[in-house]
């Protein structure tokens, strides 16, 4: 695809070519003496000239071939010299810069041998030195328009890059938000799902039970709801992505404590300093135990999970274990590919590894990358 060059408003360069060339001419003309006078068909080949620079954006292949055969036929007539070859000049340049790479050259070599024979039919020593000038000058002008035209594609392609990154970023953080969401509903959904599983049961077998399970339902559904407006404000621009409270390693426990309520035996381990641990690391780490407990409340059939958080050389270690019936064979689902999403993200690893029985979900985070997986 051919690359324009852009440069001033194609009706400023017409206007103001047209004026020079005419004014100038006629300014030029009071101050020698031609063959032949200034007449209508001089006037409008010193416009033709400008006029065929209105086609550089629709048809650039127009513009040299017009303003090479108005100059020709004002100067055979033998009218006044001037600034007939302005529009020439811009025609050759022009041409280039659009990419006609073979117009030009061959506009400016019929330019070049016009010059040349004029002088050896003028028998002019000094001639000669004045056509070399011209052939120099014909071959710049093609070059002028060669800068042109590859600097309007060095632009058109920073252009692009920056879209093509800008177009990146805006996958990644749709992705990003994604994730958020889903995590952020499906532990809520299925927290409110097994509270509201065993209110049903202490309903009828055991009343005076009901009251606590009510109460985790509403906890748990507020703040959902909290989250969820978040994430929200977010798609509307009003609210940063980050959370008053940011998913960390100090809420963790909550995490625990919920899948406690809904049935679960759990078993908590924590030897990690959280001031040595980078923000981004703090939120991928609780996302994990917040899907991988999820998972087991859903699917697994677990009865008790054990979640460990460790320091393993440069890296924070996350590990959820369970008795339930593992994968069972399915295919990994959004949940799981999640979560390795934002391990890969920090430049970590996420293992499955089956047990006898249950699933073993272990997260290794480098602490010193940050998002996109670039170490520090």
């Amino acid at each position: 695809m051919q690359r324009r060059f852009q440069g001033p408003p194609t009706s400023f360069i017409v206007i103001a070519v047209a004026l020079i060339q005419v004014l100038g001419t006629i300014f030029s003309a009071s101050h020698q003496t031609a063959p032949r006078a200034l007449d209508p068909l001089a006037f409008m080949l010193l416009l033709a000239g400008p006029a065929a620079l209105a086609f550089r954006s629709r048809r650039p292949a127009v513009m040299l071939p017009v303003t090479i055969a108005a100059t020709s036929i004002y100067l055979l007539r033998g009218y006044a010299w001037g600034p007939i070859v302005l529009s020439l000049a811009l025609s050759i340049i022009l041409t280039a810069a659009a990419g006609l790479r073979w117009l030009a050259w061959l506009g400016a070599g019929i330019c070049a041998a016009a010059v040349v024979l004029m002088a050896v039919l003028a028998g002019d020593e000094t001639g000669l030195v004045r056509a070399s000038a011209g052939v120099a000058w014909a071959a710049i002008l093609v070059l002028i328009g060669e800068g042109f035209r590859r600097r309007a594609e060095r632009m058109a392609e920073y252009r692009r890059r920056r879209e093509a990154a800008k177009q990146a970023e805006r996958d990644e953080y749709r992705l990003t938000l994604a994730r958020d969401i889903h995590d952020v509903v499906a532990h809520s959904l299925s927290m409110i799902n097994v509270q509201a599983s065993v209110a049903l049961h202490l309903g009828t077998n055991d009343p005076e039970k009901l009251r606590p399970a009510l109460e985790a339902i509403k906890a748990a559904s507020k703040e959902s709801l909290a989250e969820v407006r978040q994430l929200l404000g977010v798609l509307r621009d009003d609210a940063p992505l980050s959370p008053a409270a940011p998913p960390s390693l100090g809420r963790i426990p909550e995490l625990v404590e919920d899948a406690r309520r809904g049935g679960l035996q759990m078993r908590f381990e924590n030897s990690v300093d959280p001031e040595l641990v980078g923000a981004a690391q703090q939120e991928a780490a609780y996302r994990i135990v917040q899907e991988g407990l999820s998972n087991v409340r859903r699917h697994s059939g677990a009865v008790s999970a054990v979640v460990l958080l460790e320091m393993a050389g440069n890296a924070l270690k996350v590990r959820i274990d369970d008795d339930g019936g593992g994968l069972r064979g399915m295919p990994a689902g959004n949940g799981l590919r999640g979560m390795r999403e934002r391990v890969e993200a920090l430049g970590g690893k996420l293992g499955l590894t089956a047990l006898s029985p249950g699933l073993r979900v272990e997260a290794s985070l480098p602490l010193n990358a940050g998002p996109g997986g670039h170490h520090a």
